[in-house]
């Protein structure tokens, strides 16, 4: 029998984990659940994150404001629009931005707002933005945007 760790979230389950770290803050990574410590306490471990030593991929205790269920599947996107809200994947984790400028050869100029930093991505770093709302995987309308 699978070990229950709240409703959204098994042992073993692949999630995504937030960090209040500075230069970290609205990037979500990768991480698969280890252990239920407490009601609202997860002992995690990182897909991707290595410990100091580099010897074993970083595990850490989040709290449920923290983690949430890796994002719902998309589907296959073959492109995205101009100031089309993504998720980028940039030093192991998944980063907010906006598309500021479609290249050709599905390459993007992404906007970042907390920083004001534009950065250049292969369309194989992005994925269209989901906000986790009240339970639920919730992506913006095209149509709302333009």
């Amino acid at each position: 029998m699978e070990e229950m760790v709240e409703e959204k979230f098994r042992i073993g389950n692949l999630v995504e984990v937030s960090s209040d770290e500075d230069g970290f803050e609205g990037a979500w990574f990768a991480a698969t659940v280890i252990k239920q410590l407490s009601n609202d306490k997860f002992l995690i471990e990182y897909k991707s994150l290595r410990n100091e030593d580099d010897t074993d991929f970083l595990k850490e205790e989040v709290d449920n404001l923290h983690i949430r269920p890796y994002p719902a599947d998309t589907g296959v996107v073959d492109h995205f629009i101009l100031l089309e809200e993504v998720d980028a994947l940039y030093n192991d984790g998944w980063w907010v931005g906006v598309i500021s400028k479609v290249l050709c050869g599905q390459r993007y100029v992404v906007y970042f707002r907390g920083t004001d930093d534009k950065m250049e991505f292969r369309h194989s770093d992005l994925r269209p933005h989901q906000d986790w709302i009240d339970g639920k995987w919730v992506m913006a309308s095209r149509a709302l945007k333009l």
